[in-house]
């Protein structure tokens, strides 16, 4: 179907997804149920941070926590970095994390602590761009706006038979889904795109028998449901080297801060030998002693490239440091670090190997 013989459907393909959204919309914490109150602000900006290419069930508990910790975006304002840093460790992309305080700094200082409403205003806030700003315009004030998120992205493809390649194609989807968004209620007709894109239209064997615009569906008439969203061929990713290194005496596991800028910056972590996307590290331990190598304790996958992880042991009651930012940790407290997820691979796996 092309996108300009819409208006004949339009409002049948809007009507289907609203009535299927009221009966079976997700209980998610940060929303309000289909044609309640308008959600918190606070709360679904948030949430759409912490979801962009993280799963819902991955970030229920994060949410949860930071809500609990931080109930408004002022109390985030005054979080120190750190503290923020490490609440969210786990969840991947920390560059979203240091937006998420500077952003919340910006709205409790230049703001008052209240959220803009319109879209143009909110894609004016720190680390907020153009799908973020949508989405809470639309879901937590009620404004028009197109929202399309992956879910949403391949919903709309398959509904219109969209074959232009990703990430070209974007702009005939998002032309697509303003075609079917209404006037009013912009926000619950969002989620309940995202839902049935997250529930039902899914990557792999779409349950076409339930959905409520199977009737509309293009690529369901042409019975090739999973060719869309047309995506360009996966390149291979380059493998790098890295070695942490594990320095511990009298209980204590030393850690220090990563640089604030690059991968993983401000975050907690193992002393490392400087590995980076473009380049192995050079291998080198940071003070002189008796180390056991250990190799390739740990893959882990970043969105462009894997890293091969050896892991370096010293083990000494005595050890002296005199960097400034190290940091001796209880290991018995060592989960209250907040370590990226790659170190906290490092550190169960030490941990096992010594049971």
């Amino acid at each position: 179907m092309a996108v300009d013989s819409l208006p004949a459907t339009a409002r049948k393909i809007s009507a289907n997804i609203g009535a299927h959204y009221v009966d079976n919309a997700r209980k998610l914490p940060w929303r309000s149920p289909p044609g309640s109150n308008l959600p918190d602000p606070y709360h679904v900006w948030l949430s759409e941070v912490m979801l962009q290419q993280t799963t819902v069930g991955a970030v229920k508990s994060y949410f949860e926590k930071f809500t609990r910790r931080w109930p408004t975006v002022q109390d985030l304002a005054r979080a120190d970095e750190a503290d923020v840093m490490a609440a969210w460790a786990g969840l991947g992309y920390y560059a979203r994390a240091r937006n998420l305080r500077k952003c919340a700094v910006h709205i409790s200082d230049k703001r008052e602590g209240i959220f803009p409403q319109k879209e143009s205003e909110l894609l004016e806030l720190p680390g907020v761009g153009a799908y973020t700003a949508a989405a809470i315009a639309a879901i937590a004030f009620g404004e028009r706006a197109v929202v399309v998120d992956a879910n949403i992205e391949r919903l709309v493809a398959r509904l219109f038979a969209i074959d232009t390649p990703l990430p070209k194609g974007k702009a005939e989807i998002r032309a697509a889904m303003d075609a079917i968004t209404p006037r009013h209620g912009a926000g619950d007709f969002a989620q309940a795109c995202m839902d049935i894109g997250a529930t039902i239209c899914t990557s792999k064997n779409p349950k076409c028998d339930i959905c409520p615009v199977q009737q509309h569906c293009a690529a369901f008439a042409g019975g090739n449901m999973e060719d869309y969203p047309v995506k360009p061929p996966k390149k291979a990713k380059p493998v790098r080297k890295a070695r942490l290194f594990w320095i511990e005496r009298q209980g204590q596991l030393l850690l220090g801060t990563r640089p604030p800028n690059g991968m993983l910056g401000g975050m907690r972590a193992l002393p490392d030998d400087e590995w980076a996307a473009g380049i192995d590290g050079h291998g080198k331990p940071p003070i002189a002693g008796q180390w056991q190598v250990h190799d390739n304790i740990v893959q882990h996958s970043f969105t462009h490239f894997s890293l091969e992880v050896d892991l370096a042991v010293y083990q000494d009651e005595k050890i002296v440091t005199n960097s400034d930012d190290n940091i001796w940790w209880a290991l018995d407290d060592i989960a209250e670090a907040g370590l990226p997820t790659l170190y906290t691979k490092a550190v169960r796996w030490k941990l096992k190997e010594e049971k």
